[in-house]
């Protein structure tokens, strides 16, 4: 097999049609969140264009503005495929930003951790291992109440509720990098300590931390998601797919399932693709967890 690392990554990776097949989802989707503003019939964010007469319509509905609304309408008139493609759009950068900023802080503190060593080492892991005993739906309620609702509070407040868990594994895996001869080899220069961490230390470790960013990137969506169904994650104004899920419950006892039920697929549909491709990079990064 030719071609380097990727292609040879990308040969066993297409080799499960299952993770494949969720790959292709997941490009689908993001395609269909990037192009919402050329997609979507209506633009949920502007008011002039919802009317009170097309509230709660059936899929199939021939609306006011001339349009038919394949999946129905919500109490507020809008077009629900539009602003299932907005939603998808709102979802999807709560989840990446808050997975990269997660990403950054946790490896960073691993990465300190492994190096110093010491009694330094013991107090950052033993904070690590104090919040990852709580879960993470937990925290992130206690700092959303804290810091209020926002586009970036939610982020903020969902990366420190997941970066424990790149701590912890940065911190094992530069630990276990840390006992190796190159490194010993490498701290025996005058090079500073900086550049060892993110020249020679840091990209030796960045697959394990690939597979916990795909996952946390999922968790991410699907807590923006739970917070916004209790009210305390985005405001109604931003129709995440969280926030669509929440406005449409209390119409599916009257028989208007679209309005809640459609949003729930697309996020449902959404995480368990990620999840699927996070499951096969994982088992080709360690394939000694492989099921």
């Amino acid at each position: 097999m030719t071609g380097g690392p990727l292609a040879a990554f990308w040969h066993d990776f297409r080799g499960n049609r299952v993770a494949v097949a969720a790959l292709v989802v997941v490009l689908l989707l993001l395609a269909g969140a990037l192009s919402a503003p050329w997609l979507a019939p209506q633009d949920p964010y502007d008011q002039v264009t919802l009317s009170l007469l097309d509230a709660r319509r059936p899929p199939g509905f021939v609306g006011s503005g001339g349009y038919v609304h394949l999946l129905g309408t919500d109490p507020s008139g809008r077009d629900m495929l539009s602003a299932i493609l907005y939603g998808l759009r709102i979802s999807l950068q709560i989840g990446v930003f808050a997975g990269a900023c997660a990403l950054v802080a946790g490896t960073t503190i691993g990465l300190v951790a492994a190096f110093v060593g010491g009694r330094l080492e013991q107090a950052i892991m033993r904070v690590v291992d104090l919040q990852l005993s709580f879960p993470a739906i937990l925290l992130a309620l206690i700092l959303v109440a804290l810091l209020g609702q926002g586009r970036g509070q939610l982020i903020a407040a969902l990366a420190a509720a997941q970066y424990a868990y790149f701590a912890r594994t940065a911190h094992g895996a530069a630990a276990a990098e840390r006992r190796k001869d190159y490194i010993e080899a490498v701290l025996a220069t005058p090079l500073p300590a900086a550049r060892v961490v993110f020249r020679h230390l840091l990209p030796n470790i960045l697959p394990p931390l690939i597979v916990v960013a795909t996952v946390q990137i999922a968790n991410a969506i699907a807590l923006e998601a739970t917070l916004s169904f209790l009210g305390l994650g985005l405001p109604i104004t931003e129709p995440s797919l969280g926030m669509l899920i929440a406005n449409g419950f209390q119409h599916l006892m009257n028989g208007r399932y679209w309005i809640s039920i459609y949003p729930g697929v697309a996020l449902m549909v959404l995480v368990v693709a990620i999840n699927l491709v996070g499951d096969q990079v994982r088992d080709q990064v360690n394939p000694r967890l492989r099921r």
